[in-house]
């Protein structure tokens, strides 16, 4: 399939202020097509910030009512042989072994959530450390006690407001609403036929569908584009510009120094991508994972949980 997926038209254009495109990422933590999605995706919320507004809603990749695997370290197994074919084609960097698939979604996801109380900021910091203990440790944080590890020593982060909001009825509420929604696919992703690796179709939960994750709506004055799966940055643009009704200006690049003080942590996509150096700044602290390393920003690396000693359970 070429360009951006099928879109629907509003009644009526804005007019006078610039327009403004809300986004909203159907993702979940434990995703590894959102994990090498996330280039792109910054550069989208960076770049085009002044025009973007971005909400996540967690689609729950691993519930917790699915079944238990009989043999948990073959299957581990088959989903890092999974990983790393999907490492292929975005090219992250990915955990050399997987200790343990992830066993609910739940956890991370409310937390998550709830760390938007905090700021965007927070939360995208929240957010990453989360994929992280996936994608470069290879312990997901799919426990309370896991996911207050990861995210401990988060710059911004009050965690004892984080971990009490995270064990309210109301936390829970938001991501059972963000599960229902993506379960509520457009039509047009539902039997989507497309080239490339991860088209974005509709998945198969039950006895009913939700959004292949990742999948971005693009809303605005010039109507709505759903970008599902995996796609290229210029089929976002074409979104932004479609949702938008006009061009935006090209998203910009950082300098090495700006993009690590920005995130905190980068992967070697996102440094080609980002950054006009394309390579980390020299005080970057290196971490070692298959595919390629990630790179911490000094501070990032004192309170981050792949520099910590870990127990298996």
């Amino acid at each position: 399939m070429n360009g951006p997926s099928p879109r629907t038209r509003p009644e009526s254009k804005a007019s006078g202020a610039p327009p403004v495109v809300t986004v909203t990422e159907y993702t979940d933590p434990a995703c590894p097509w959102a994990w090498g999605s996330e280039p792109v995706f910054r550069l989208l919320r960076q770049g085009l910030a002044p025009r973007l507004e971005w909400r996540r809603v967690y689609g729950i990749l691993f519930d917790e009512d699915d079944d238990p695997a009989p043999d948990p370290d073959a299957e581990a197994r088959w989903y890092e042989g999974f990983v790393k074919g999907v490492a292929a084609h975005t090219r992250a960097p990915y955990a050399a072994r997987l200790h343990w698939l992830t066993r609910t979604s739940w956890p991370a996801s409310v937390a998550a959530k709830a760390a938007g109380e905090q700021g965007d900021a927070v939360a995208e910091r929240v957010l990453r450390r989360l994929r992280e203990t996936t994608f470069v440790l290879g312990r997901p944080a799919d426990t309370a006690e896991g996911v207050a590890s990861a995210v401990s020593g988060v710059p911004g982060l009050d965690l004892d407001r984080l971990l009490s909001e995270s064990a309210t009825t109301r936390a829970r509420a938001a991501v059972r609403e963000d599960r229902a929604e993506t379960r509520r696919p457009l039509r047009e992703v539902c039997g989507l036929e497309g080239e490339g690796p991860h088209p974005g179709r509709a998945k198969e939960v039950g006895e009913g569908l939700r959004y292949a994750l990742p999948t971005l709506l693009f809303d605005g004055p010039g109507g709505r584009v759903c970008v599902p799966g995996w796609r290229p940055l210029e089929e976002y643009l074409e979104a932004v510009t479609t949702a938008a009704g006009e061009p935006p200006a090209p998203p910009h690049r950082l300098t090495a120094r700006e993009a690590l003080d920005r995130w905190r942590s980068l992967t070697r996509p996102e440094a080609e991508l980002l950054t006009h150096e394309r390579t980390p700044p020299p005080d970057a602290v290196e971490l070692a994972a298959a595919n390629g390393p990630v790179w911490l920003h000094p501070d990032e690396a004192d309170s981050h949980p792949a520099l910590r000693p870990h127990t298996l359970p």
